[in-house]
């Protein structure tokens, strides 16, 4: 059931009423007019062929608010960035595919690199650091909204309430986040943000004492949610992690950028369902090992940044600290699932804390043995201030990528 209570420092914008959407819809539909918005869909060109995506492009077909669609496709050859072109197609709004895997991108990527601009690695974070690249080129949106390619319950009701609070003009808000319950097949889902997310600030801010910086990611209640939205000018000062701390990342620099109160969270959604990821225990580098540890490794960067100080010692306390308060968030959420006849597996449950735990370790230890690794990729500002004419050279690369190959 939703209320009004506002937990944290940011606005929680809830959902009292599923039914007024109608209105919401006819209002936004009204404020884009003056206010266009711009949908980036990264995708992998194997999402193409799921029923995720396909209920996505038909629930799109019926949006009349969005001005323009940037899908940033990645794993393509030639043959499948024009099965791309074609899928996306129905659309009636205008698409527009980057081909990020085509001669021309690459080599806009290869002059990046010489300048040592270049994303270090390949994933979501690179792609939807280039489709923004590529919206700010295009200079014809007011608005970016972002979600994923794998929403199994994907619905345009959840596109309307992501966009609204930055487009409505008598609201003051500059960054959206969507947030929703993660519950499928009868399972609790989101086993990072609670396993991993929630426990780690809460035992940071045990040892640390009050930083303002946790208060302020205590705030949200789905931290790693991929469902954002916010005005155009956010995008040219963002920089993106390119690793799996991508939704931490951007919200560690809209913080860093913009004052609290143009900051919101918005329920989007009764339920939601994605692409689950494999825990990957014998593996450090793929899977939640791998995003538990870059997420962890995000922390103490950003920690750092703002003055705090890491030891040896203190990583073990964070460590120790996090592994009580994680389990004992999991008999919360056993009795919690209880109450709603739901499924949690505290085996399971118990297993994931102490990957984690381990992997809060390892981050630590790595931390200290890079501390001026720079995850972040550079933000299109200082791109731009490097080489001026980037962004018309990306522009004319999609252009042409389209009228060769479309």
């Amino acid at each position: 059931m939703g209320d009004f209570f506002q937990n944290g420092t940011i606005t929680t914008l809830h959902n009292m009423d599923p039914a007024h959407h109608e209105v919401l819809e006819k209002q936004l539909i009204d404020f884009s007019e003056q206010h266009p918005i711009t949908l980036l869909l990264p995708s992998l060109y194997s999402e193409l062929a799921t029923p995720a995506l396909e209920n996505i492009v038909q629930e799109l077909k019926q949006v009349t608010f969005i001005n323009h669609i940037v899908v940033g496709l990645d794993k393509a050859n030639i043959s499948e960035y024009r099965h791309a072109l074609q899928f996306f197609s129905r659309l009636p709004q205008e698409v527009t595919v980057l081909w990020n895997d085509g001669s021309r991108l690459q080599a806009i990527d290869k002059q990046l690199k010489e300048k040592g601009l270049a994303p270090l690695e390949a994933g979501k974070g690179r792609n939807v650091w280039y489709c923004l690249g590529y919206i700010l080129s295009c200079n014809n949106s007011n608005v970016i909204a972002l979600h994923d390619c794998d929403i199994v319950t994907y619905s345009r009701e959840m596109l309307t309430r992501l966009i609204y609070p930055v487009t409505n003009p008598t609201f003051n808000y500059e960054f959206c986040k969507g947030y929703y319950r993660r519950i499928a097949d009868n399972k609790v889902n989101g086993r990072v943000s609670r396993l991993l997310i929630t426990p780690l600030i809460r035992a940071l801010k045990k040892v640390l004492g009050p930083v303002e910086y946790l208060a302020y990611l205590d705030s949200f209640r789905y931290p790693l949610a991929g469902e954002m939205a916010f005005k155009t000018d956010v995008a040219y000062d963002l920089k993106i992690p390119g690793n799996w701390g991508l939704e931490l990342g951007v919200l560690s620099e809209i913080h860093r950028n913009h004052a609290i109160n143009r900051i919101c969270q918005i329920d989007i959604a009764d339920n939601y369902d994605h692409k689950h990821q494999d825990m990957s225990f014998d593996d450090q580098n793929s899977g939640l090992s791998k995003m538990s540890l870059d997420i962890s490794k995000a922390f103490f960067r950003k920690l750092a940044a703002n003055g705090e100080v890491f030891t040896p010692e203190i990583i073990r306390t964070i460590k120790a600290c996090y592994y009580r308060i994680a389990l004992d968030l999991i008999q919360m959420y056993s009795d919690d699932a209880t109450m709603s006849g739901l499924t949690l597996d505290r085996h399971a449950e118990e297993q994931s804390v102490e990957l984690f735990a381990k992997n809060i370790m390892i981050a630590g230890n790595e931390f200290f043995d890079k501390p001026m690794e720079a995850p972040f990729m550079p933000s299109w500002n200082r791109v731009v201030s490097a080489i001026p004419g980037i962004l018309d050279d990306i522009k004319t690369s999609v252009e042409e990528d389209r009228l060769n190959y479309g």
